[in-house]
């Protein structure tokens, strides 16, 4: 039982198209959703999803975090019920570990044939896309996958030997797009470039953002929002207010349209002094 992890960015497309070319069967491809995706793994995973189907490989499949009560529950949701942030704002990963790897383990839990697996006390193997660049983490997860009975862990990219600049070269090899970074629309690990990205081609959800720094100010001590000792809102007002100083400014040229340049007096040397 060949089950696939499915972040939704490069390095895990990369990898089921690699698994094709090796002939490695896959069984059952997961994908956890949050709820909070960018557009554009949404987009994606529609156009990868024709790939694989007319490569012969299982669609993927998204799970999602239910409350006790069987409700779905999002990531953005539960920041709000709680008047907090994402757990890694404080330094954590409550909700990757909630959200990603936990529905994941839920579903295959209730998933017959990962079932009937156990049940013959074999384990099940799981591949995941850590790359060639990746060793610290895999050394790191060596221990825990050792000790783990239910799966046998597979890092196809590493054993590859595929760095990430290559998983690039799969893809579009291959005839995808590249799927652009898989996380969450506020996640506090964006960079700013990302977070000016996000407000300047979907400005509908930099403002949920917002509202989630603005839901969490009572609770926030040493964390100022998204940005944890910076809020996104900060950092869109400077930069909002830096844009318009400088599109304020006027060049000598505009000033005086009919000088050739460099002083009032005409001469480029800058000497004239008023």
């Amino acid at each position: 039982m060949n089950v696939v992890s499915f972040g939704g960015g490069t390095n895990s497309t990369a990898m089921i198209i690699g698994m094709y070319l090796h002939k490695i069967p896959i069984d059952l491809i997961l994908f956890a959703d949050t709820g909070g995706e960018q557009p554009h793994t949404y987009e994606f995973m529609g156009t990868f999803n024709e790939w694989l189907v007319k490569h012969g490989i299982p669609k993927i499949v998204s799970v999602e975090y239910h409350d006790k009560d069987g409700n779905r529950l999002t990531l953005e949701q539960e920041c709000i019920n709680s008047g907090r942030l994402p757990s890694i704002a404080y330094g954590y990963k409550k909700c990757s570990l909630k959200h990603k790897i936990g529905t994941q383990e839920k579903f295959c839990n209730n998933y017959q044939p990962c079932k009937e697996v156990w049940a013959s006390g074999q384990r099940v193997h799981k591949y995941i896309g850590y790359d060639a660049g990746e060793t610290r983490r895999i050394q790191h997860a060596a221990p825990i996958d050792e000790a783990d009975k239910k799966y046998e862990k597979h890092y196809p990219l590493y054993e590859w030997g595929w760095t990430r600049e290559e998983c690039v070269h799969v893809i579009e090899r291959a005839g995808l797009p590249r799927p652009g970074k898989s996380s969450c629309f506020f996640c506090p690990s964006m960079k700013k470039k990302e977070i000016q990205a996000l407000w300047e081609n979907y400005p509908d959800l930099f403002e949920r953002a917002i509202a989630l720094e603005h839901g969490s100010a009572k609770t926030n001590v040493n964390v100022k929002g998204l940005g944890r000792d910076w809020s996104w809102e900060s950092y869109y007002n400077e930069f909002m207010a830096n844009k318009e100083f400088e599109e304020a400014q006027l060049t000598f040229d505009q000033l005086f349209p009919d000088s050739p340049g460099g002083c009032i007096c005409g001469a480029p040397c800058g000497c004239y002094d008023g």
